[in-house]
């Protein structure tokens, strides 16, 4: 079959004939219907030798969807011909973090001792879905679509599951006064604001220096938007500062100025791995209780959210769909930032 394969680090990605997989113990086979292109694949690429504790080649894509159509000897075989979602954190499901259903922060997932990223799921250290064919570990980590397409649903399992996570995981400060900022809107700051505007958030600013990006935001429910932070900083402050500051790019440019601009008890949330730093102190005069996080991805739990979101309607990916041929192509767009929404790729 063909797959799209990272051969070496700080190299491009080549479309090459590998073997097909075959299902062993609980193991299930899926038919790869779309599979979402996504930045964290440049980080993976242009990471120097060492950063990963990753086995090349290896065959990218951590935004899966598509038909289960074969299973292990040990496998449910009730997943059968269902369409699926995967999710791509395969966490030990056994630690104090798994039990309580925040499979995303595994124990298992930490650095290796030598500082080495972890092997997570597939695209990330495993086979992933750049293929014709996927192998997944079980049952465990599938979501039914019902009656989402392949490539409505693939864009969910990063772009909508990270959005969905770290919004949910502020819901206390996100009622229908909140001030929202969402810097960054591609394809994961256009789900966000998808999901503030669902859960009925006052004023939505949002930020990004593409026209194209402001275009959308305005259409998918954004109150305002600006072309950089500095730009929305006026109207952010005649608003009494920003609840809870989004940042999906996490650019030195856009996660400097955010801590200055939020309020009391407001909250800067870190999604984006731009090389932005934010300098936190108490004695900084930053506003009373200030919070910054970085959270990532999401539990499977969420992703079940984010598909039923979906399916009511609620949440739409932008997108567009290639051959799995012009993958490296696409890549190569998405690093030039000429990509609106989600770049999805389509095996067959």
């Amino acid at each position: 079959m063909r797959a799209v394969q990272l051969i070496e680090w700080g190299g491009s990605p080549l479309v090459r004939d590998v073997p097909k997989p075959k299902p062993t113990g609980e193991q299930l086979l899926i038919k790869v219907g779309a599979a979402g292109l996504c930045l964290s694949d440049l980080h993976v690429m242009d990471a120097p030798a060492g950063t990963f504790s990753y086995p090349l080649p290896l065959t990218l894509g951590h935004e899966v969807a598509g038909t289960v159509i074969a299973a292990g000897p040990g496998a449910d075989n009730s997943w059968i011909d269902r369409s699926v979602v995967v999710h791509g954190i395969w966490a030990c499901r056994r630690c104090r973090n798994c039990r309580r259903g925040r499979e995303n922060y595994c124990l298992e997932l930490r650095p290796q001792a030598d500082g080495r990223m972890p092997v997570i799921g597939n695209g990330l250290g495993r086979p992933g879905g750049l293929a014709e064919l996927m192998l997944v570990p079980s049952s465990d980590v599938l979501v039914d679509i019902k009656s989402l397409t392949a490539t409505q649903a693939a864009p969910l399992a990063d772009a909508g599951l990270t959005a969905y996570h770290a919004i949910n995981s502020h819901r206390s400060l996100i009622d229908g006064s909140t001030v929202a900022v969402v810097v960054g809107v591609g394809g994961l700051g256009h789900l966000a604001i998808q999901i503030l505007r669902h859960m009925r958030v006052g004023e939505i600013i949002a930020v990004d220096n593409r026209t194209t990006a402001l275009d959308l935001a305005r259409r998918i429910g954004a109150s305002s938007a600006y072309s950089s932070i500095e730009e929305a900083e006026p109207a952010i402050a005649r608003l009494g500062a920003a609840d809870i500051i989004f940042d999906f790019a996490g650019a030195p440019a856009t996660l400097g100025p955010a801590t200055r601009m939020i309020a009391p008890g407001g909250r800067v949330v870190i999604v984006g791995s731009g090389g932005g730093r934010a300098v936190v102190g108490k004695d900084l005069g930053l506003a009373n209780g200030w919070q910054v996080s970085a959270p990532f991805w999401g539990a499977r739990a969420d992703l079940e959210a984010v598909v039923d979101l979906a399916i009511a309607g609620v949440l739409h990916a932008e997108s567009s769909s290639y051959p799995l041929e012009s993958a490296p192509e696409v890549y190569r767009q998405l690093r030039a930032g000429s990509i609106s929404g989600r770049a999805v790729i389509v095996p067959s």
